[in-house]
């Protein structure tokens, strides 16, 4: 029995809604995939960072330094250039061969992951393009997000930069722009990637829940971006004790006041303050927004999302105190900074939840049952 034209017609949608699923399902795959490479990315770069091996490469070679030195030569060679920056001079003269590579290792191994990531993004996201698997309503901020990476290979030079002339470490501001704009991109995977994933039928819990949501992303990158100053001034070495530091609960006696207020961002004992506040205010706004959605949406999505992301951020803030008493292991401070990210990631991601998904093309929602 042939099928009547509005059977095939139906056929035909279905079909064609099968398949921008599956293709959703392949890019949201993908993002996801590309966010941990950048967060593996990340807790090298703070190991990088942590180990001072940031400078060890004098040069910003993109396709020339995918190859490390192979022979004693190039080894005397690499060694050379790095005798004649600040660094060496002032700090590490008479460093040894074994240290240099130590050194040499984990900011090569920073670089290759930042090529790898480069390559993880631009041939996936030139396959699903070039064979029409892309929602043309991602297509542009996919492209946004493959610019902020190549912005960011030159950002991580221009922070290094800073440090083979006159200084023997990098600028910390740039340093901090350098982790922030990892903080960008991440948000910007991990936005696309669940705006292109079923959602549950769930009403938002309040009106302005999207509102709370977006605060505590905006909370936590600023934490980043203080945590980044932290690590760039070595602010966890002033104070190693909690809840006080010092005689008090904040530092009066080492506000500088030459620097004015100046002292939040060059100050390392008020930026370690400044950061030990900003960590209060955002799990006691953490901790709000989940009372909130429970109170309003028990039991629902939303309400568990916020519930996690409150838990994530005390686990967060319970792993900084220990880095901190512990006098800042690489270890201890390696979780503290890839905490970070997860924390950010699952914010921009309940945060893109109570937003809603992107529908699909014919107009319906991207959902499934809660």
């Amino acid at each position: 029995m042939s099928l009547s034209t509005s059977q095939m017609a139906d056929a035909a949608h279905s079909g064609s809604q099968s398949k921008e699923l599956t293709d959703r399902f392949w890019v949201r795959s993908w993002l996801y995939f590309c966010a941990l490479v950048l967060l593996a990315l990340v807790v090298v770069g703070g190991a990088t960072r942590l180990t001072d091996s940031g400078l060890s490469i004098t040069e910003w070679a993109p396709i020339h330094g995918v190859i490390p030195p192979m022979s004693e030569a190039q080894w005397l060679e690499e060694l050379e250039k790095y005798r004649q920056i600040p660094e060496y001079q002032l700090i590490n003269k008479g460093m040894s061969m074994a240290e240099f590579q130590f050194i040499f290792w984990w900011e090569w191994g920073h670089r290759f992951l930042a090529r790898a990531l480069g390559l993880v993004v631009a041939i996936p996201l030139a396959f699903f393009w070039l064979t029409g698997r892309l929602d043309r309503r991602i297509k542009l901020p996919l492209l946004g997000l493959f610019a902020l990476g190549g912005l960011q290979g030159f950002i991580g030079w221009w922070m290094v930069s800073s440090g083979l002339t006159e200084r023997v470490d990098v600028s910390h501001y740039r340093l901090a722009t350098h982790l922030c704009m990892a903080a960008i991109i991440l948000g910007v995977m991990i936005w696309i990637a669940r705006g292109i994933a079923p959602h549950a039928h769930d009403l938002k819990p309040t009106a302005k829940a999207h509102i709370a949501a977006a605060i505590l992303v905006i909370l936590t990158f600023f934490q980043i971006y203080l945590g980044a100053l932290v690590a760039g001034l070595d602010a966890g070495l002033v104070f190693n004790q909690w809840p006080r530091m010092g005689e008090g609960f904040y530092p009066a006696e080492m506000w500088e006041a030459a620097l004015g207020w100046l002292n939040v961002m060059e100050n390392p004992a008020i930026v370690q303050f400044v950061h030990r506040t900003g960590a209060y205010v955002l799990l006691l706004a953490a901790l709000w927004h989940a009372i909130t959605c429970w109170l309003y949406a028990p039991r629902s999505t939303h309400a568990w999302r916020a519930l996690v992301l409150a838990l994530l951020v005390l686990s967060q803030a319970i792993v900084g105190i220990i880095t901190l008493v512990m006098v800042v292991p690489l270890d201890w401070a390696l979780v503290h900074q890839g905490l970070a990210f997860i924390v950010l990631a699952f914010a921009v991601a309940h945060w893109r939840a109570i937003v809603g998904p992107l529908p699909l093309r014919d107009g319906h929602a991207h959902t499934h049952q809660a």
